[in-house]
């Protein structure tokens, strides 16, 4: 007679062979499914998204039903599941088959076994989706029951987050990896900071903003301080998948009922850690900070660490990781090339491959896959690779680095109000490659491009939030602002070169005619597009035209038809530019800007061509001179607004009295860095329509006419950094509508007008570094009761001080004196010189 034993023994061994038997029928029917989706896939296109469908399907349940077949052989447990998957894929395999051979014309058959192909990858992905966790569920269990006594609640809880740890481990780095131990050492000493709980980690996608937070997980230091936890994120997260990955909420545990409640049990598992935590949540993107709100929690010795391609205002500490200097970039590439371990048949002069690694920018992503797709390639593709550079291609341009521009491209997927982001962005294009965009001239085309509102408020706030996304940096000057759209005459913004190509190549998916931007780049007379010679007129349906020409340009210009073109954007380098023919045709042009980047002033010609521009409201000039403008003015009756940056003082010389007729309706007037300017034209007096005259850095500007009393609609007067100016004539007191006055940084002002009280509309005053300005302020200062705001430094506050008190306790007025902090930067030089 048998044991109870032996027959325990014999009952396990049977259950042990028929579990062996069910993984081996699993395996077969699973290959045999497998491959014949793979190979219906590769020989016909019919049902094909489907197909690809249940190939995913079976991708994703591969290792899990493989662990749970494996697990059935080893332990007595039911094999119904694994059954009823094997029968579905007997099926499947069956139905894939006979749908294959269906002749295309059987329109009603192929659309009913069509229907049942979708059922099937259901019914597939139901069993992916509730019985294969259920058998999880059914091993954390009798992992758990292996726990005795109430006495082991920790192991339990242990126990139960090993999945979780599993999880939410820091990836192990792959890639060859150079120029991030100097950000690694900045990164850690920005985080340990005491007062640093929350710190956003930013660069442009492709910079290697993940490499370095596995890098920082697996530092010593940090490792040995904190546990860390690392969730990647994603465009639309799910607050309550991140907190079941941090959780192992797969457990017997019931369901979060709510985001408030998954965000609970999260506080709590971190209340019990013994050890301080470290929180990184890798690639969120932007409109998340409602979503990383939900992460901050006020627990001792919990940071949280944050990876973006944007900077989140709401979070102060932002760390910023720049691109690979020239030498790091070099080392990499080298690397992605095989340049450095002999594995490249072919091995490039040094001039070469400085170009190509140029052309990556320092972007780490872009350095290696240009690097790899040389690899091992003949001196052939190397050289085809540095002409298609030098004659204009781009980086973007070929399919080799199709991850690079997918990657980039991520970045842009704009939608609804956010869609105009993208398109401000892509006009960035039409400036040259590593010069300054001036704000001012982004104001000046995006508020008649997009957003016609005074002051280019919204223009402001699209730069800004370009600026948050990291697609450009902004460069801002000074500090002692007040006025949105006041402080912006000097500050301007910078643009990577990949990213410029990127905002460029955007621009060109647009077939040539329809393209609601047309950016042409000339250098020299090599880079012609095969239409700029033709004799026929072509047209072209662009709102804004960019064209930009080297030094050995021609001028013979294209024969075009620009109709419907409202910015015109010309860039050169020659010492002599005469603006193109097709002027005459562009009657909707309502923005000229024009801008000289050689190193010289260069005389612009055929400026009578401006009288053809009926609708043109605003021009901007940059180192040109063009006296015949102001001496003969062209008829502009809708301008309302001229910029001269750097332009010679002689374009005032025998200005004309009739340009307060020609330009009638002219609101705004700046003359930036003019050096020869030694007076403000008595002409300009005469344009009674002008509201903001803004003259600043004109260091020989020693006087103000006394008919300046005549611009009686005057709003806003800045004079600031006149150096030589050395008072305010009399006169200006009939300024009756005058609001701000800006005299920063006159030195040689030494009092303010003795009636100036009868300007009774000023409301600002900006005064911060008028050294010479000594003396108490006249008394008439009192009767200043608009007056809300004094900028200026600690000296000039103390003459305003009686003033203020005497608001306060005599009219119950409040005046507010401030401070304006020192900045001392030399950003305004940037390729000024």
């Amino acid at each position: 007679m048998r044991s109870n034993s032996e027959t325990s023994s014999q009952a396990m061994a049977s259950v042990a062979v028929a579990n062996a038997a069910l993984g081996a029928a699993f395996e077969r029917v699973f290959s045999i499914l497998y491959e014949a989706i793979t190979d219906v896939i590769n020989k016909t296109r019919m049902y094909e998204s489907i197909l690809l469908h249940l190939k995913g399907t079976l991708d994703q349940m591969r290792p899990l039903v493989e662990k749970m077949v494996l697990s059935n052989r080893e332990r007595d447990l039911s094999e119904e599941r694994t059954n009823r998957l094997i029968k579905r894929m007997e099926k499947a395999e069956k139905r894939v088959r006979k749908y294959s051979q269906l002749p295309w014309w059987k329109y009603l058959v192929r659309f009913h076994y069509a229907k049942k192909l979708v059922q099937l990858e259901k019914d597939l992905s139901g069993f992916f989706q509730v019985e294969l966790p259920a058998w999880n569920a059914m091993n954390v269990l009798d992992v758990l029951e292996s726990v005795r006594g109430p006495e082991d609640i920790s192991q339990r809880l242990s126990l139960t987050r090993l999945n979780s740890v599993a999880s939410c481990v820091v990836p192990r780095l792959r890639d060859f990896v150079i120029g991030l131990d100097v950000p690694l050492k900045e990164l850690k000493m920005q985080l340990l900071a005491e007062e640093v709980s929350l710190l956003v980690l930013t660069a442009p996608g492709g910079c290697g903003k993940t490499t370095l937070v596995k890098m920082l997980g697996h530092d010593d230091d940090i490792k040995g301080k904190f546990e860390i936890f690392f969730v990647p994120v994603s465009k639309t997260p799910n607050l309550k998948v991140i907190i079941q990955k941090l959780l192992s909420k797969d457990d017997l545990s019931p369901p979060f009922q709510s985001d408030e409640d998954a965000i609970d049990q999260l506080e709590q598992m971190l209340v019990r850690q013994n050890k301080p935590i470290l929180l990184i949540l890798d690639d969120v993107w932007p409109g998340s900070e409602s979503l990383l709100e939900k992460f901050v929690f006020r627990l001792p010795n919990y940071k949280i660490l944050v990876t973006s391609r944007t900077v989140f205002p709401r979070f102060s500490n932002t760390y910023k990781l720049k691109p690979l200097n020239d030498d790091d970039a070099m080392k990499l590439f080298c690397h992605s090339a095989g340049l450095q371990d002999g594995s490249s048949s072919y091995i490039p002069d040094g001039e070469m491959v400085k170009k190509i690694v140029k052309g990556c920018g320092g972007f780490p992503l872009a350095l290696k896959v240009v690097g790899k797709s040389l690899c091992g390639k003949p001196a052939v593709a190397w050289l085809v690779r540095v002409a298609k550079w030098s004659d204009g291609c781009s980086i973007l341009d070929t399919d080799i680095e199709s991850e690079l521009l997918e990657n980039l491209q991520s970045s842009l997927d704009f939608k609804g109000p956010e869609m105009i982001l993208g398109e401000c962005f892509m006009d960035l294009g039409s400036f040259p490659e590593d010069q300054r965009i001036p704000v001012a001239t982004l104001i000046d085309m995006w508020s008649e491009l997009y957003e016609p509102v005074v002051d280019g408020i919204h223009a402001i706030a699209n730069l800004h939030e370009i600026n948050n996304l990291n697609l450009v940096s902004l460069v801002a000057t000074r500090q002692d602002v007040s006025e949105v759209g006041s402080y912006c005459s000097e500050d301007f913004v910078l643009q990577h070169d990949l990213l410029r190509e990127l905002a460029i190549h955007q621009c060109r998916k647009e077939p040539f005619e329809q393209r609601k931007r047309l950016i042409i780049d000339i250098s020299g007379n090599i880079n012609i597009p095969k239409w700029w010679t033709e004799e026929r007129e072509q047209p072209i349906d662009a709102q804004l035209l960019s064209i930009s020409t080297g030094e050995k340009f021609s001028s013979r210009w294209c024969n075009i038809l620009p109709t419907k073109v409202e910015v015109l954007v010309l860039n050169f380098q020659t010492k002599n530019y005469g603006l193109p023919e097709f002027l005459e045709k562009m009657d909707k042009l309502k923005v000229l800007i024009v801008t000289n980047y050689g190193f010289f002033p260069a005389e612009l010609g055929n400026v009578q061509l401006l009288g053809f521009l009926p609708n043109l409201k605003r021009i901007r000039l940059q180192k040109v001179s063009i006296p015949s403008i102001f001496k003969n003015p062209p008829p502009l009756r809708n301008l309302e607004k001229i910029s001269l940056f750097m332009c010679n003082g002689q374009n005032f010389r025998n200005c004309s009295i009739e340009i307060s007729n020609s330009w009638s309706n002219l609101m705004e007037i700046n003359i930036d860095y003019c050096n020869d300017l030694l007076e403000f034209p008595t002409c300009l007096c005469y344009v009674v329509s002008l509201k903001k005259v803004s003259i600043t850095n004109c260091h020989k500007l020693f006087a103000l006419p006394i008919e300046i009393r005549k611009l009686t609609s005057l709003e806003v007067l800045r004079l600031r950094s006149c150096t030589n100016l050395s008072e305010l004539p009399e006169s200006i007191t009939s300024l009756q509508n005058l609001r701000i006055l800006d005299i920063s940084d006159c030195l040689s002002i030494g009092k303010l007008p003795k009636h100036i009280g009868e300007l009774l509309n000023l409301n600002e005053i900006h005064m911060t570094g008028c050294l010479r300005l000594r003396n108490p302020l006249p008394p008439s200062t009192m009767n200043l009761e608009k007056l809300e705001l004094v900028i200026c430094d600690k000296e000039r506050a103390k003459l305003w001080e009686p003033i203020r008190e005497y608001f306060r306790m005599a009219l119950s007025l409040h005046m507010d004196i401030r401070i304006a902090e020192k900045d001392i930067n030399l950003n305004w030089l940037t390729n000024r010189l």
